[in-house]
């Protein structure tokens, strides 16, 4: 009995040597870690590439740059763009070259590489920046979409009349366009000193593919035998009119255009098939009002327009990033915190789910004959890595190891909680707890809530963006993260039970889980914090203004007052569906889930967080709740970053908000007056 004694002693030391040994990573070292993503695998399946991102806080910037793993051996570095990135690599289906996109000093523009080899070189001359491009199947061509020039115009407008926008009414069409590549002629491309010349830009003078547009292209598609083209496009780029997105057909040889689907409200393009005698498509068919929130319905039509039938139907969750085969058709969905490879089967219509391990793939590539696939995924105490592996996932293979930049790091450990709201409704949530966790003591609590409203929060090593969840847990609190109502991977259901009751019941669901873990006897209740990003930040602020649960909030790019937002925001029909009214239809609605309807009774000291030009949720709402706050003397503080829009997406900026929340947090819950570094 007393050896074991001795050894239980022995390991209780080991374990508490081993984490005092374990390094506290900074602010700085967590924005700065490596990430990767964007995995294609070659037609072979032989060779992947990827996107690497770090930080370049010298420019203030994320450098993103192509890695390249050929056979399975440790990756390498295949470009370096060192004032911009590279991004969006796509073998050519013959498998000798990747093509990508990059800015380098001429807007957004194609390179290539050849696997064999040697330096990238331009392959596009596009008047403004390439986005969405596509091989053909012979690899003998690019075909690429741009927005339509109109600066001529703008500036002939500008000289006579100054300027002016008209709302709604001011954009370029979303143009479709065509490259000849020939490997055969590379010998006479130029050099880099030459790109500018003119003799080469007629060389790489692109064909408009459709002359006169009545529409603009979000996506196409080549079909496998390369004949045709399926497009989808909506009568202009706004962002509202994806209602309105339909899908046809051009026949490239004749240059014939037939609409194939045209449902009444949004229809994706998704994918061809193999025999390229069938088009995978999502669908809202003529719902408008609801399909923010519902399942997008996934079809197959043949391209004669027969054949129209509905696959996965009892699939309750969308499915994304779908890849249509030999061996069927493939997608991800959340399912709860995990997001697993979902395979579908083309005759039958039913999905079936391949594998939960890794826990979370976010996406995925396959080879020519659907056998190897490459994919990016994370697990719950890892990094995301870059893997390979076959299509019944049981080769799977690391390919990279971002984890190990974390491996001596003193980080949260997380586990999925559940709870009963107040009306009963079942709401997990995503806890953290410091490594030497004692259930006799009582901790402090920081509840931080995502955005979406169908965003989801899952067990991580290292969450961050500005709120610096490792940081909190190593100075000893608990992180909540929890996955209100309306969340994704939840079904359908639960998505919708935030409808005409935004604010009220998702507070109850973070009330609730904050009542679950009091109950238990694992947090101070003099020390709660909470805040959240986008719809994280509207339920924070919905909690200054309707709670005294609190002891500090951060409500970052958050909505203050829905009718306030409804007619500033970019995306209208939002609010008109969660709300199911307009201001002027059902003023009760908006006033009943708008923070300021009850600013009088706040008492939270709030910090607000805003970007400067916001238009998803704009400033106005940021105002509007900080002169509230100040008019009935609750403590608040309001910080705008210059040149943002609704996130921080630069190092610097994402620093300074990070030590805004940690000065703000640190002063409520744990009453001290931290000073945020002036020099480095």
């Amino acid at each position: 009995m007393k050896k074991i004694f001795r050894l239980l002693v022995l390991l209780v030391v080991m374990n508490y040597s081993h984490a005092q040994s374990l390094h506290e990573p900074s602010f700085e070292e967590i924005i700065s870690l490596r990430s990767v993503s964007g995995a294609v695998i070659s037609p072979n399946g032989k060779h992947v590439v990827y996107q690497s991102s770090v930080v370049d806080w010298e420019e203030n910037r994320y450098d993103t740059e192509l890695w390249l793993s050929k056979d399975g051996a440790p990756p390498f570095q295949i470009t370096n763009n060192k004032k911009g990135s590279s991004n969006n690599p796509k073998w050519s289906p013959d498998g000798q070259w990747i093509a990508f996109r990059s800015d380098r000093g001429n807007k957004t523009q194609l390179y290539a590489l050849r696997l064999a080899g040697g330096e990238a070189f331009q392959i596009s001359n596009a008047e403004g920046s390439v986005s969405a491009y596509h091989w053909s199947p012979d690899s003998k061509k690019i075909a690429y979409l741009q927005a339509e020039d109109r600066s001529e115009k703008e500036k002939q407008r500008e000289a006579l009349y100054g300027g002016f926008a008209v709302e709604d009414q001011e954009y370029g069409l979303n143009e479709l366009w065509l490259i000849n590549f020939n490997p055969a002629k590379l010998n006479a491309m130029p050099l880099p000193n030459q790109l500018n010349d003119s003799l080469y830009k007629a060389t790489l003078k692109p064909e408009k593919v459709i002359d006169s547009l009545t529409f603009s292209i979000n996506n196409f598609l080549w079909s496998p035998d390369g004949h045709k083209m399926a497009i989808e496009h909506q009568p202009d780029p706004l962002r509202n009119s994806f209602f309105k997105a339909d899908i046809s057909l051009l026949t490239l040889e004749s240059g014939a255009i037939k609409t194939l689907i045209n449902n009444p409200s949004f229809d994706g393009l998704r994918a061809w098939s193999p025999d390229s005698k069938s088009i995978l498509y999502g669908s809202s068919l003529a719902d408008s009002t609801s399909n923010y929130y519902k399942n997008n319905k996934l079809f197959r039509i043949d391209i004669d327009g027969t054949n129209d039938r509905q696959l996965a139907q009892d699939f309750d969750e969308n499915i994304y990033g779908l890849e249509w085969n030999s061996k069927g058709i493939f997608g991800v969905a959340w399912q709860k915190t995990i997001r697993p490879l979902v395979k579908i089967d083309p005759k039958s219509g039913k999905a079936t789910i391949i594998s939960e391990i890794p826990e979370r793939i976010w996406g995925f590539s396959f080879s020519a004959d659907g056998e190897q696939l490459a994919f990016t995924a994370a697990n719950n105490e890892d990094l995301t890595e870059v893997y390979s592996t076959d299509v019944r996932m049981k080769q799977l293979k690391a390919l990279t190891n971002a984890s190990s930049q974390i491996k001596n790091w003193k980080y949260a450990k997380s586990e999925v909680i559940s709870w009963k709201s107040e009306d009963g409704a079942e709401i997990e949530g995503v806890l953290h707890k410091p490594r030497d966790y004692s259930p006799a003591k009582k901790y402090p609590l920081l509840v931080i809530i995502h955005g979406g409203p169908t965003g989801i929060s899952t067990p991580s090593a290292v969450p961050s963006y500005v709120y610096p969840v490792t940081q909190w847990v190593n100075k000893g609190a608990l992180v909540l993260r929890p996955n209100y109502r309306g969340s994704a991977g939840y079904g359908e259901k639960f998505r919708s039970l935030n409808v005409k009751n935004l604010g009220v019941g998702d507070a109850w669901d973070v009330l609730s889980g904050v009542k679950y873990l009091e109950d238990r006897g694992m947090i101070d209740s003099e020390k709660i914090g909470a805040m959240g990003w986008s719809q994280g930040g509207y339920i924070s602020a919905f909690l200054t203004t309707n709670s005294d649960k609190f002891s500090a909030i951060s409500v970052g790019a958050g909505i203050s007052n829905w009718m306030t937002y409804y007619v500033n925001t970019d995306i209208h029909p939002f609010t008109r569906q969660y709300l199911k009214a307009t201001p002027w239809s059902d003023k009760e609605i908006y006033e009943k889930t708008s923070p300021m309807t009850n600013i009088n009774k706040a008492v939270t000291p709030t910090l607000i967080q805003h970007g400067e030009f916001d238009k998803r949720v704009p400033t106005a709402n940021a105002y509007e709740l900080f002169q509230g706050l100040q008019d009935i003397g609750a403590p608040t503080k309001l910080i705008i970053y210059k040149g943002f829009g609704h996130g921080i997406n630069k190092p610097k900026e994402r620093l300074a908000a990070t030590w805004h929340n940690w000065q703000w947090f640190g002063r409520y819950i744990w009453e001290e007056e931290i000073a945020i570094p002036e020099k480095e």
